[in-house]
């Protein structure tokens, strides 16, 4: 399974940074032997109308490009589930299992994501109740899928 995370907003160099790709290395190294075949992230420039109605649907048209046909689809979103990194890591081994060819994680710019695209989500994921900077949802999405690869992997990395 190819996993793909797509974000709007592009990140500086910077601790952020060296985080993201941090997780993204280590999950893409240690996945491979899980059948997760890659870890992609595709950053989009934020829409530049002043509209915010117009900017969510101009970036959310922008992420449904790159959505394969077949994909499985998580968005995050703040009125999501909010799961727990196990059950997160059930899912992606259930989708791996199902032969899910592709999964796209989207995280959407600061006017969020058009209704079609969230419609369109097999799973709507909050990282709780409160408001994250873009970069720190960039940090914990990704740690998180190398923690839910560690998991699958039976890795000590996640103690519960």
């Amino acid at each position: 399974m190819r996993l793909t995370v797509v974000t709007i907003g592009r990140l500086k160099k910077g601790p952020e940074r060296e985080l993201v790709d941090r997780y993204r290395e280590r999950a893409a190294a240690s996945g491979r032997a899980l059948g997760f075949r890659t870890l992609e992230l595709i950053e989009i420039d934020e829409s530049r109308n002043r509209d915010a109605e117009r900017r969510m649907l101009e970036e959310s048209v922008a992420v449904a490009n790159l959505v394969p046909e077949r994909a499985a689809v998580v968005v995050l979103d703040e009125r999501g589930e909010a799961l727990g990194s196990t059950v997160f890591a059930e899912r992606l081994g259930r989708w791996r299992d199902d032969r899910v060819g592709d999964l796209v994680l989207i995280i959407g710019g600061p006017d969020g994501l058009a209704g079609a695209l969230r419609d369109r989500a097999d799973l709507r994921l909050a990282f709780g109740a409160m408001t994250w900077p873009h970069q720190m949802v960039r940090i914990m999405l990704l740690e998180q899928i190398y923690r839910a690869v560690t998991i699958l992997s039976g890795h000590p990395y996640h103690r519960a």
